[in-house]
């Protein structure tokens, strides 16, 4: 199992970087069909949009890990450790459990938008916009699984170290 989740990790880690390599062209193909040709590339400038996008959602949902997301922890850390433990477990149980909340207008807002279309590559904006269905949905799992370890009695700084709360963790 957690050789699947390892190779699960890499791969989500190859996708951004594609798609990081992806708006890197599609922004050289617009610097030089602007100032170069003198002939803009309207369409550069939706896909980079729609790119970067995908790409922030897609790292937030996938690629970053607990310690990386920035944190107000002045608090946290005066504190000792059973009560950093009840922090870790209310604001683990506050973000999940709002972003829980928050899943059926989200997916509602998304399937709204099969109607209508990017105004020019013509991509339904459903498709456009189901990234942030996926961040959201993945910040569920992450924010609860992560409250379940700590009320098991887990170390929030150890999951921290280890990557357990985005169950994944390439060395």
């Amino acid at each position: 199992m957690h050789r699947l989740i390892q190779r699960a990790r890499l791969f989500a880690l190859d996708v951004a970087a594609l798609m990081l390599g992806a708006l890197f062209v599609v922004f050289l193909i617009q610097i030089l069909s602007r100032y170069v040709f003198n002939a803009p590339a309207i369409w550069t400038l939706e896909a980079c949009l729609t790119l970067w996008l995908w790409v922030v959602f897609w790292g937030g949902a996938f690629v970053l890990q607990e310690k990386d997301h920035v944190r107000f922890d002045v608090l946290y850390v005066a504190v000792g450790r059973n009560l950093r433990r009840v922090f870790a477990m209310v604001s683990a149980i506050a973000i999940g459990g709002g972003m829980l909340a928050a899943l059926p207008a989200t997916w509602s807002y998304i399937t709204f938008y099969q109607i209508k279309r990017s105004a020019v590559l013509g991509i339904r904006l459903d498709i456009v916009f189901s990234i942030y269905g996926i961040f959201a949905a993945m910040l569920v799992i992450r924010y609860l699984w992560r409250a379940i370890a700590v009320a098991r009695g887990a170390d929030p700084e150890a999951l921290d170290k280890r990557g357990i709360q985005d169950g994944y963790h390439v060395q």
